[in-house]
């Protein structure tokens, strides 16, 4: 049995508030994660290209500001 079939398995065992608080923990979990993958891709310039597209648009005045 993998893994994610064990964890599902004994998800299913659970009261339903060890359930929310495992599903609260997922998602700070995956919110860590997208925070770090976030930091990574600023750090290896992974956004320069959209940072001087974004620049060149407001430089040329066609950018609008947020409501």
């Amino acid at each position: 049995m993998s893994t994610v079939k064990e964890i599902e398995a004994a998800i299913t065992k659970l009261q339903p508030e060890e359930i929310a608080a495992v599903a609260e923990w997922l998602a700070e979990f995956r919110e860590e994660m997208w925070d770090r993958q976030i930091a990574d891709d600023a750090q290896t310039g992974r956004f320069d290209s959209l940072i001087q597209k974004a620049k060149a648009e407001h430089r040329a005045g066609r950018a609008t500001p947020f409501p």
